[in-house]
């Protein structure tokens, strides 16, 4: 394949392609999603052992009380902190994995580019942190009697250290989960673009589908989680690297834990403003962000980095040649 160029960089390998370069064989893709999975679980003990010890000292029914509710009665600091720890054991696991089992650099699972290009993070996470911004106060401003002022000094400067450190870590192991490691995977397996993307989108979608937001608003939610899946997907696909994809959701859950919280969504922090209106949301609501918002989020980074080809690249084939 002759090299393509995209703004001032050039690609020698698509960024699925590179995989056939490691070990990659389908049962090590097997093995290390296990390893993965029981990194996770090793990082969400120490959030249980807390929540349970909390319910037991405070005479609490455990058999009466369901995961959310017990993990209530945490400070909301500590939860979050404990939450987003197991997402950074996840983390280290899967840089093992890709490391020792498929003899693979970190390098080559972020991007196809000859480093790292962290401009392209800071770009995505400024463009995407400022509309998020921009989003929540034209809600606050249009509706001011939903929100409560839930600024408190100590305890959000406490969320903002926990915040910055490890909110990042958390959206990292899911684009590298998804987007690098499952993505490159299975497509070497298959040897096409088209089924990773369809099968990460769907799953990345469909692993928020215990997040309490849904049992609130219902599960035409799930539309807009499938929806993400597939923008950050097309993202590192026709930019043939995870930068773009790291930027921009890291950027989407850093802003949001820190402006916004509800007493029913899966992130409850000590943040600036707290929605406490009766939970509900439109369908244009739901599709509003998904049908247009993330298309123009597409056509703005589609021309900044001058991206071409889309049906080779979302739906083309993967050859090791």
């Amino acid at each position: 394949m002759r090299p393509q160029k995209t703004g001032q960089l050039i690609f020698r390998d698509m960024y699925i392609k590179q995989a056939f370069k490691v070990e990659h064989d389908w049962w090590l893709y097997l093995v290390g999603v296990i390893l993965i999975f029981i990194g996770v679980i090793i990082g969400q003990i120490p959030l249980t052992i807390a929540a349970f010890a909390k319910a037991i000292a405070n005479g609490d029914d455990l058999s009466k009380m369901d995961t959310n509710s017990i993990m209530s009665l945490l400070d909301s600091n500590l939860n979050l902190f404990l939450m987003l720890l197991s997402f950074a054991v996840g983390l280290a696991f899967l840089f093992i994995v890709v490391k020792f089992l498929h003899k693979q650099s970190l390098k080559s699972i972020t991007t196809s580019r000859s480093s790292i290009d962290w401009s392209r993070f800071w770009f995505a996470f400024l463009a995407w942190g400022a509309t998020t911004f921009c989003f929540i106060l034209l809600e606050y401003f249009s509706s001011p009697e939903d929100y409560s002022f839930n600024f408190k000094p100590i305890p959000f400067l406490i969320l903002v250290l926990i915040s910055i450190v490890f909110i990042p870590l958390q959206t990292s192991f899911e684009e590298y989960f998804f987007r690098g490691y499952l993505m490159q995977g299975l497509g070497v397996l298959a040897k096409n673009r088209w089924l990773p993307l369809i099968f990460t989108s769907t799953l990345f979608g469909l692993m928020h589908i215990a997040n309490p937001e849904i049992g609130k608003l219902g599960y035409m939610l799930m539309v807009y989680y499938i929806g993400t899946g597939f923008l950050l997907g097309i993202m590192t696909l026709m930019d043939e690297g995870l930068e773009l994809a790291l930027g921009f959701h890291a950027a989407n859950n850093l802003i949001a834990a820190l402006l916004l919280t509800a007493d029913w969504t899966a992130f409850q922090t000590n943040s600036i403003l707290k929605d406490i209106s009766v939970p509900e949301m439109s369908n244009l609501e739901v599709f509003f962000p998904v049908f247009v918002i993330y298309p123009l989020i597409l056509i703005v980074f589609s021309k900044k980095y001058q991206w071409t080809d889309w049906k080779e690249k979302l739906f083309g084939s993967v050859t090791a040649d």
